[in-house]
This record gives structure tokens, C-alpha cells and sequence, in this order.
């Protein structure tokens, strides 16, 4: 039962609309399928092993420096508004293609370790989903390896549904339009990381990650 609430954490967290997500419907708008994948890759993979990095170390860190999970979730925002901008303002051709090279895997790796959202999901997770009676690397894996297994199939989904836009999008002018309109939901989605920062900045800094994570998802 546990390990089916589990699933369903996971699949609300990874499927709906979020940095990921966006960034990789625009890749898949603007790069196509192929171009794409090592984006996919690179954040199916660099995630469970931020879950993992979370489990063993990072929590631990977090609870000798709590203001540090506060200075990375502003980072982390201050460099999704620059990918918004940049996405916003990407160069378009008159072909329908734009000039920028999609993420690397290595690329995309490493946003998550940016990715406000993706700090959130990974302290959420471990927080709701462990227990001090068990073994805490065994469930650390069992958390990341769920997301490895269930949250591939949302980025893929979220990959097609970009593909199945290119022809028509193909008008650059409708491509360009569309990169503007991704670049301000990417904008809207940091809403909520914004306002639990400002409260959470005025609250008893001990309890710094889980009212950031209560405060965002």
C-alpha cells in the first residue's frame, strides 16, 4: 500500500507541468524526437541520483546548514527566470528551426541540481516515504529507483506531445509565439517557490526543507 501511494507520488510530481516538463516539450517542439533524448535521459538519470545523493548526504548537511536549502532554492530560481528569457528570446529561422543546440545529457543532469522543484520533489519524497525504523539506504533506492522507473514514461509523454506540435508550429512565426507563451509558464510555475521562499525566510530556520517542500508541490 505504501509503495502504491509511492507510485502515484511520483507520477503527480513527474507528470504534471513543471521545469522538466516544459523544457522538454520545447525541445521537443523546436529539436525534434531524436535531438531530445539525451535531454530525457539526462533528467531521468540525474534525478533518481540526486534522490539517492539527497538520501545518504545531503539531508544530513541540511540539518547543520538549513539556510543552505534556502540559498539553492533561490539560485534555483534566479536561473530558471534566465531560462525563461532565454527560451523567450531564442532565435528562430525561417526554416522553423532554431539555432541553439538542445540540452546534453550532461546538461540536463546537472539542472536538476538548479531545479527548485526538483529539490522539492526529492526532500518530499524521502521525507514522506521513509521510515527511521527501516534501513535508510535500502529505501532511499527503493524512492529512486521508482522515479527512475515511473518518471521516464512522463517525459517521454511530454517529449511526444512536443513532436506532435512541429507541423504546426512549423511557421516561425508560430514557433517563436509558442517559445514565448513556454517561456511565461515557466515563469508562472515559479510562483509558488517564490512565496514559500519569502515565508519561509521568515520562520524559524531549523525547519527550512520541509516548509520548503510543504510549500511547494
Amino acid at each position: 500500500m505504501e509503495f502504491f501511494a509511492l507510485v502515484l507520488f511520483v507520477l503527480s510530481t513527474s507528470g504534471t507541468p513543471g521545469p522538466n516538463n516544459i523544457m522538454i516539450l520545447t525541445s521537443g517542439v523546436n529539436h525534434g524526437a531524436v535531438k531530445s533524448i539525451p535531454h530525457v535521459l539526462g533528467v531521468n538519470l540525474g534525478f533518481p541520483f540526486m534522490v539517492l545523493a539527497i538520501g545518504i548526504g545531503a539531508m544530513e548537511l541540511f540539518n547543520t546548514v538549513p539556510s543552505l536549502y534556502l540559498v539553492i532554492k533561490i539560485v534555483g530560481v534566479l536561473y530558471l527566470a534566465y531560462l525563461a528569457f532565454k527560451i523567450a528570446t531564442m532565435p528562430v529561422t525561417l526554416a522553423g528551426k532554431n539555432t541553439p543546440k538542445p540540452f546534453s545529457f550532461k546538461q540536463a543532469a546537472l539542472f536538476q541540481w538548479v531545479n527548485p522543484k526538483a529539490w522539492v520533489m526529492g526532500v518530499s519524497a524521502i521525507v514522506a516515504f521513509s521510515s527511521p525504523e527501516a534501513d535508510a539506504l535500502t529505501q532511499v533506492v527503493i524512492i529512486a529507483s521508482t522515479y527512475l522507473l515511473f518518471g521516464l514514461p512522463c517525459s517521454v509523454a511530454w517529449l511526444t506531445i512536443g513532436v506532435s506540435l512541429q507541423k504546426l508550429l512549423s511557421n516561425h512565426s508560430y514557433l517563436r509565439r509558442f517559445n514565448i507563451i513556454m517561456a511565461l509558464i515557466l515563469l508562472l510555475s515559479l510562483i509558488p517557490m517564490i512565496v514559500s521562499i519569502f515565508e519561509v525566510s521568515t520562520s524559524a530556520a531549523p525547519l527550512l526543507p520541509l516548509q520548503l517542500a510543504q510549500g511547494s508541490l
